[in-house]
């Protein structure tokens, strides 16, 4: 590791100054997926009159979870793209460059554009997505105790998006109020939801501005590893060593129990997306609101919460909760938020219930969120080999990756009609969730033998 790299205090709260440079790429990225994912299942069971797909919703509940879980996946060829010919400084720009297009694709009304824009955006997330989290874990050295708090502000900088996006393209896409707008200029009010899917499209090209407006705060890292030569000429790759080879494996450990994380927490972008609509009061002080404004909930928790967080783990220094330990808590607090879901879900047999019991869920789910997932982020570039480093990180992403599509298969279950069905659904959740953090909890001794002298 670079030395000036890791004594870089230039930047904002004595951060290396490039954090702030792929903060606000990462901000205008994750604007335009949340915003486009947060009207992407509503727009496939509208009905045709109302400008949707009429897909029922196992259709559209599967074609979400694949989706969804493409994005991620292509993270693992994203990774070793960038390790092994681009960079992954240049992975990210051109990631963001597909993604872009894949965004304004689905402006055009018809399936062919629909699809098509799925495979881009799913194509450029994976080389933009687990490299610009490489880049980030690049501007700290191997031990810099800022690390962790570098990455929950940088997860702090993607929330601000996830916030935004809902309210943006949902507007767009749903309020009666656009739709107004649009008759008055002569277009058709069936059009919004495409109307909100550019919208994601111009936060990407935002996103884009940024990061080639300020890359030479980047020049440092990114770049494509020089292959050692041997007398022969041809590439070295030394073996990993024993110790390294328990890290990769405390790594599956994490993979494992993280893919159980995801299956319940993006169930806000399905099953959640469904209940909000159908089964909630949507109005606050008298006004109604479009349903997919609930999905900013999280993301408006984490922006609460991030700074907390980064202050806590700082300031406990060596103290703070192992890996795995923070991990356990992820688990169980996602768990008792779904037991909310149980009541929740009794109470829609006599009408629509209030908002609050998904706000209440969406708070412990950011809770459980905060421990687990920028903490996972930081812990496999701790963990991982240097040489594989963007291939680990790809592996990380494909625990969300599955976790995405197990969430569509969970979303499938989902029927407004039938309030047990519904209980079932989410207390299933919530206790698997709950035994899952029992289970890390009693396998922590053996993992942090795994991670060697990593905290």
């Amino acid at each position: 590791m670079n030395t000036q790299t890791s004594l870089d205090t230039s930047g904002l709260g004595g951060h290396p100054k490039g954090l702030a440079t792929l903060f606000f790429t990462e901000l205008w990225e994750r604007f335009s997926y949340y915003g486009m994912r947060a009207i992407l299942v509503l727009y496939m069971v509208a009905p045709v009159a109302n400008g949707g797909l009429a897909f029922d919703t196992k259709t559209a509940a599967s074609i979400y979870g694949t989706y969804t879980m493409s994005v991620y996946l292509m993270s693992l060829p994203g990774g070793l793209i960038a390790d092994r010919i681009l960079g992954a400084r240049l992975a990210v720009l051109l990631g963001g460059i597909i993604i872009a297009c894949g965004h304004f694709t689905m402006v055009f009304s018809s399936l062919p554009f629909f699809y098509t824009g799925l495979v881009l955006i799913a194509c450029g997330t994976g080389l933009l997505k687990p490299n610009i989290s490489t880049m980030v874990g690049s501007l700290y050295g191997e031990n810099d105790p800022r690390r962790d708090s570098g990455f929950s502000i940088f997860y702090m900088g993607i929330n601000i998006g996830a916030v935004l996006a809902p309210l943006v393209c949902g507007y767009l896409a749903q309020s009666e109020g656009f739709k107004q707008w649009l008759t008055s200029k002569g277009f058709d009010p069936i059009s919004s939801w495409h109307w909100g899917f550019g919208a994601a499209g111009v936060g990407m090209t935002l996103g884009l501005i940024v990061y080639l407006a300020h890359r030479q705060r980047l020049a440092h890292i990114g770049q494509m590893r020089r292959k050692a030569k041997n007398v022969t000429g041809a590439a070295a790759h030394p073996p990993l060593t024993s110790a390294e080879w328990k890290r990769v494996g405390a790594i599956f450990v994490f993979f494992l129990f993280t893919i159980l994380f995801w299956a319940a927490y993006e169930q806000k972008g399905a099953s959640l997306n469904l209940f909000a609509d159908r089964l909630v009061r949507t109005e606050a002080f008298g006004m109604k609101f479009p349903s997919s404004w609930l999905q900013s909930m999280t993301a408006f928790f984490v922006i609460i919460l991030a700074p907390l967080f980064s202050m806590l783990w700082v300031r406990m220094g060596e103290r703070q909760p192992s890996s795995p330990a923070k991990f356990t808590f992820g688990l169980l607090f996602i768990g008792l938020g779904y037991l909310l879901m149980i009541p929740a879900a009794m109470l829609t047999a006599s009408g629509k219930i209030s908002p609050l019991w998904l706000v209440g869920l969406y708070f412990f789910e950011v809770v459980g969120e905060m421990c687990l997932s920028p903490v996972g982020l930081s812990t496999v570039t701790k963990l991982a080999p240097a040489r594989v480093l963007g291939i680990m990180m790809g592996v990380w992403f494909l625990a969300a990756s599955l976790g995405n599509k197990l969430a569509g298969y969970f979303a499938g279950f989902f029927n407004a009609n039938d309030t047990g069905a519904l209980t079932t659904l989410y207390g299933s959740i919530a206790v698997g969730l709950l035994i899952a953090a029992g289970i890390l909890a009693a396998l922590t001794p053996a993992i942090r033998r795994l991670m060697g002298n990593v905290h």
